[in-house]
């Protein structure tokens, strides 16, 4: 097994070899290049956020996630201002011409016009770009969680043949153990001599003998055994009955007490609560 792990991994450092590292060849990690090194290049400068949202060196989904926020905020302003330069230089050169350029109500309605149409194909493409944003959003995770078990799969890969070395060390070691207690074992057995060899194999028999007297003896005893055990279940049921019988006669007696009345039932009571203590004691005495 250490073999095959160690071409596995001979294969993939040539891979590794001939196409560069695994890292290099993600196109995402590619295109983020420029931006990391343009963030570098400008960590001095004083317009750089207060914050370590630009420091890609360990991007996680958090940061990523604010960088975004962040240059389409930028992005955003930038739009803003480029329309509002290309408007100021539309209308001075409206104004400024010769002849000047004089736009008319009609105009003014088609244009609307035109601009409601494009308004429209404007949210649509925004509409295709949201989904296709969240589409994408969502085979990056999917593209980070594999790469992170690639890369835990390489590590454990490298790690794997020294790990099999060890363990196959450790498992040659305990079965020459093993081996070495049972030869041991069996040695100090076989190494008697001829009278202590006899002397064992009689104290063998000896206690086979007395566990096979013991075993008949359990066997005859076991139906007599049995029987007494069915006649004192028999007894205790009964006891068991007279019991409930004492009992709903003792709380009739109590409540007759309770209204005044006396009928002899609690000297009853007693007398029945003293036979109930000799019956226990002699089935106590009998399972004894």
């Amino acid at each position: 097994m250490v073999d095959e792990t160690a071409k596995t991994l001979e294969k993939l450092r040539a891979v590794q070899r001939d196409t560069g590292h695994l890292k290099d060849q993600l196109s995402i990690i590619r295109i983020s290049e420029p931006i990391t090194s343009v963030t570098e290049n400008t960590s001095t400068s004083p317009s750089k956020r207060n914050s370590d949202i630009s420091t890609l060196e360990n991007p996680t989904p958090a940061t990523l996630e604010a960088d975004l926020t962040h240059y389409k905020e930028l992005f955003s302003k930038l739009r803003f201002s480029y329309v509002e330069q290309v408007t100021k230089e539309k209308f001075l050169r409206a104004i400024v011409g010769d002849p000047p350029l004089v736009v008319g109500h009609n105009e003014n309605v088609e244009m609307e016009k035109k601009l409601a149409e494009g308004k429209a194909e404007l949210k649509e493409r925004k509409e295709e770009v949201r989904g296709l944003i969240e589409e994408m959003n969502v085979m990056s995770r999917d593209l980070a969680s594999r790469y992170k078990e690639v890369e835990l799969h390489i590590t454990q890969i490298t790690t794997l043949p020294a790990s099999i070395e060890n363990l196959e060390s450790t498992i040659a070691g305990l079965k020459a153990k093993q081996v070495a207690g049972m030869e041991s074992g069996s040695r100090k057995g076989q190494n008697l001599p001829l009278a202590d060899t006899l002397a064992l194999v009689g104290e063998r028999e000896a206690e086979l003998a007395s566990l096979n007297r013991q075993i008949a003896a359990v066997q005859n005893t076991l139906p007599r055994k049995a029987r007494e055990a069915e006649a004192v279940e028999r007894e205790l049921m009964v006891l068991e009955r007279r019991k409930d019988e004492a009992i709903v006669q003792a709380r009739l007696a109590e409540k007759r007490k309770s209204e005044g009345k006396s009928d002899g039932l609690e000297e009853m009571g007693r007398w029945y609560r003293g036979s109930e203590q000799t019956l226990r004691r002699l089935l106590v005495k009998t399972e004894a």
